[in-house]
């Protein structure tokens, strides 16, 4: 696990947690007693019973089995679901459990692919995106026993064994939108997202615009939603998300944020091929540096959600008896420049911190509403 700097909301140090996988460690076999040669003496009746009677396993001890269910992203999307994924596995090695997902392919199935992990018992059940929300709540009444974990997903009445784990993308796109404003040449930003019908995605392109207006009121700001198509295809539709950076680059605009799963991953790859005339990329959810090599080159930051701490904190929670229902908040933040770092500025730098200072103590506001409309 690397630390790099990074300009995470509410932490003096700035971490970037790498998840991590592993096998749960074999028992040691009971021993097994000897015959002796003299007679025992009777045990008392009290030390008897306790001898025999079995002591009953503690959530810690148990090796819980986690179950994940994506959205239609699906689980190679290299930033939102493949995060939740990498959460998951890191908070079951972590507790010595075992973890599994299903990939969803279409939205008719959020109920079934649950499902299977309820017939499978399993004990932690995460589902990936705001679309699952309904499907996730029905299921968590239904079946108390189970802890489920829903990202990106707000409750607006708690269920005792169902936790929300949300974050405040506006924040971590008003900062996205600053650092765009400010880097730019040209004076013209964009953003290419997936539908503005699904809140964090509508946060991540309204707290851009909000971040590239206050640093520069005369910015030319192009902000583009793929809101013409199904939920199967808005977050896994690489070619749209491609097409309609080069679009934009062709208009002058030179630095260009992407999010929205695959959808997002286009724009980055259609950044990569204006390389050559400056264009740089924002990627989003997780540093996708890290996740998109082909964009390295061109990727100046990410608007990250830190998903994968989230998502295993609170697997760890269930081992240890302490989880909760109710939203839980998790972190955003910025992805550190890498081998951009040189395009930044000192200013700039100190102007980004004193702005995630601000943003975090709450004396700044991004006024974006808590969900569209």
């Amino acid at each position: 696990m690397r630390t790099r700097r990074n300009l995470v909301f509410g932490l003096a140090a700035l971490p970037i947690l790498a998840a991590c996988g592993g096998e749960a460690a074999p028992a040691a076999p009971a021993a097994k007693a000897e015959p002796s040669k003299a007679p025992a003496a009777p045990a008392a009746p009290a030390a008897a019973a306790a001898a025999t009677k079995a002591p009953e396993p503690t959530a810690a001890a148990k090796a819980l089995k986690v179950g994940l269910v994506t959205d239609v992203g699906k689980v190679d999307d290299k930033s939102f679901n493949e995060s939740a994924w990498n959460g998951a596995k890191a908070g079951a090695a972590a507790i010595k459990g075992e973890s599994k997902y299903v990939e969803t392919r279409d939205p008719n199935d959020y109920k079934k692919n649950i499902q299977q992990f309820v017939s499978e018992k399993y004990d932690v059940i995460v589902t990936v995106g705001f679309l699952l929300g309904d499907a996730t709540i029905e299921a968590a009444k239904a079946n108390p026993t189970i802890k489920f974990i829903g990202v990106d997903q707000f409750q607006e009445k708690p269920v005792e064994n169902l936790a929300g784990l949300i974050f405040e993308e506006d924040k971590a796109g008003f900062m996205v939108g600053v650092l765009s404003a400010l880097v730019s040449k040209s004076g013209k930003v964009g953003a290419v997202l997936a539908t503005d019908v699904v809140p964090p995605v509508w946060r991540f392109g309204e707290g851009f615009r909000a971040g590239v207006k206050f640093a520069k009121a005369d910015a030319d700001i192009q902000i583009v939603y793929h809101s013409d198509v199904g939920p199967e295809k808005t977050f896994d539709d690489p070619e749209w998300g491609k097409a309609t950076a080069l679009s934009m680059a062709d208009k002058g605009v030179d630095v260009i944020f992407g999010a929205g799963g695959k959808t997002g991953n286009g724009v980055l790859y259609g950044v990569a091929e204006r390389k050559d005339k400056g264009v740089l990329a924002i990627g989003v959810d997780t540093d996708q540096y890290l996740t998109v090599p082909e964009a390295k080159a061109v990727l100046l930051s990410s608007g990250m959600k830190i998903i994968d701490q989230g998502v295993s904190d609170l697997i760890k929670a269930v081992s240890d008896g302490k989880f909760k229902g109710g939203n839980v908040n998790g972190k955003v933040g910025l992805a550190p420049f890498h081998d951009l770092d040189s395009k930044v500025s000192a200013e700039i730098k100190t102007k980004l911190e004193t702005i995630r200072k601000d943003l975090d103590a709450g004396t700044l506001k991004t006024n974006v509403k808590p969900a569209k409309g």
